[in-house]
């Protein structure tokens, strides 16, 4: 099973899909973590790139280092790990492009299908969790992560994402493009109350993998 994680900056991903990742071994399964992008070594460069470039980086360009990524992380892990029968948990997958490069950046969505496409050899996950909220509440929480990152870390270089910087109205069209892929595909979108405390969100998700919880210890 492919399961991809997505949502605006703050939304928790990352969080989730360690609790997901634990009842998903206490089962039994073998589970692979990843993230797209920086999934594979060369992914690890691109996302160096993407993220923390200090010049300029056109829409196009970002477009298609994105592309590249899902590219070489479909065919040297995402896929290889699925035909072992192993979980896929993957932090971001296709439609974070629709949604920040489509919405956000207001490039054409039907020629962000076609390069998804060819990228991933149309491969689409199984499942899409959408940790879904405010823009104003979560990117202030990415937010603050990111000063107090910054201010943990202040001997070493800046390392500020690139996408950190850009305003709220850029995030509410992220949100609103994501809504509408949700609407376009529910039997694959799961949307999930991202506002809530952690184990209230890890809850709903579970409820609707219909997934059996860990005991309480």
């Amino acid at each position: 099973m492919f399961i991809s994680f997505e949502g605006i900056d703050g939304s928790g991903k990352s969080t989730q899909i360690g609790l997901l990742q634990a009842v998903l071994e206490a089962e039994g399964r073998s589970v692979v973590v990843t993230r797209d992008p920086g999934g594979t070594p060369l992914g690890r460069e691109l996302r160096q790139i993407l993220l923390h470039h200090k010049g300029e980086v056109a829409p196009g360009c970002e477009l298609f280092l994105y592309l590249a990524d899902r590219a070489q992380h479909v065919v040297t892990l995402i896929r290889p790990a699925l035909a072992e029968g192993k979980v896929v948990l993957c932090d971001r997958f296709v439609d974070s492009t629709v949604a920040y490069q489509g919405g956000g950046r207001g490039m054409d969505g039907g020629m962000i299908d076609r390069l998804n496409q060819q990228a991933t050899e149309g491969l689409v996950p199984d499942k899409t969790i959408l940790l879904d909220g405010s823009v104003e509440t979560l990117l202030g929480r990415a937010r603050s992560r990111a000063t107090a990152t910054a201010t943990a870390k202040a001997t070493v270089p800046d390392q500020t994402d690139r996408f950190e910087t850009l305003d709220v109205a850029f995030y509410e069209r992220v949100r609103a493009q994501y809504l509408n892929l949700a609407k376009e595909s529910p039997a694959r979108f799961i949307v999930v109350n991202a506002v809530q405390p952690p184990e209230s969100v890890h809850q709903d998700i579970i409820r609707a993998l219909a997934l059996n919880p860990l005991p309480k210890t």
